[in-house]
């Protein structure tokens, strides 16, 4: 596969996430939409390792990535999937685009990594600022925004701990074989959260969000995270560190034009501090060397 043809999958997916997460929730409700698509993801999942002959690995570190890793599905997906009937799809995306800096924030306090110089000190503040600006364009449209706003910026922080307790463990093994482990977790864990709440099964299914649902199942779950791997495999990570700065921009768009949700002048201000302090986080300035003569 084409290592440019991957990245642009994985920004049209995440892209497009958000605004698919927004509507597989509409009319079944978000725990019937979460639930539905991760068991989707897993079968995928468990169809690719029985295609490969590759078998899911039960020792204890790979439990515990399993298990981190589920703070980021389990964890983040629930936070979302109940944020997201409170704010847009764009908005999602933006705090979603959070995620370096928070997981900087967190390598550097388990990981010990010297990470925090000037430049991603600078662009978390700014970024903060953005998120300000963010909290006051969505709560003077919507009294309950606010919560919508805390549940994603949650998802995110789980995400971005999961993410650094499983760079922490280190178990070596394929992505693909984490991806499904986790996802069996994961799946196990909203079908009693699922059990414990309503459990009903939705009278009607309308086709937008059985699209949606089969959409994040099958692209969301699989496609999006196996190209990722691959890109973060073959790619340096300044390239990749520009995703989360493309993703937000085009799902906003998107959103607005599918989905008719409002982009004030408040909003895009607090967006563009964001991405600023994204760029100013991700920001390495280029030092001359010098050479000095001993003769």
């Amino acid at each position: 596969m084409s290592i440019n043809a991957a990245y642009l999958g994985i920004i049209i997916i995440w892209s497009t996430t958000p605004l698919a997460i927004k509507w597989s929730g509409d009319g079944p409700g978000f725990l019937f939409g979460v639930t539905s698509r991760m068991l989707i993801g897993l079968l995928v999942c468990l169809l690719i390792l029985a295609f490969m002959r590759v078998r899911l690995h039960w020792d204890r570190q790979a439990v515990h990535t399993y298990l981190a890793a589920s703070l980021g599905i389990f964890g983040s997906m629930l936070c979302v999937y109940w944020g997201a009937q409170y704010i847009t799809s764009g908005m999602v995306s933006v705090l979603f685009g959070l995620t370096p800096l928070l997981t900087s924030l967190f390598a550097a306090v388990l990981l010990k990594e010297n990470s925090l110089d000037v430049y991603k000190l600078l662009g978390i503040f700014v970024a903060l600022c953005g998120l300000v600006l963010v909290f006051y364009s969505d709560i003077a449209t919507s009294e309950y925004a606010y919560h919508g706003i805390l549940a994603v910026l949650a998802a995110t922080s789980l995400h971005s701990l999961s993410t650094v307790l499983v760079k922490r463990i280190d178990c070596g093994h394929p992505g693909i074989v984490v991806n499904t482990g986790t996802l069996l977790v994961s799946s196990l864990l909203f079908i009693l959260v699922w059990l414990l709440s309503d459990s009903q099964l939705p009278e009607t299914l309308p086709l937008k969000s059985g699209g949606s649902i089969l959409y994040l199942g099958i692209f969301g779950n699989v496609v999006g995270f196996t190209l990722f791997f691959f890109v973060l495999k073959n790619m340096d990570a300044g390239k990749i560190g520009l995703i989360p700065l493309i993703t937000p921009v085009i799902a906003l768009i998107i959103g607005h034009a599918l989905n008719a949700e409002e982009l004030g002048w408040t909003l895009i201000s607090g967006t563009s501090l964001i991405l600023l302090g994204l760029v100013a986080h991700n920001w390495r300035p280029r030092t001359a060397g010098v050479v000095v003569n001993k003769d």
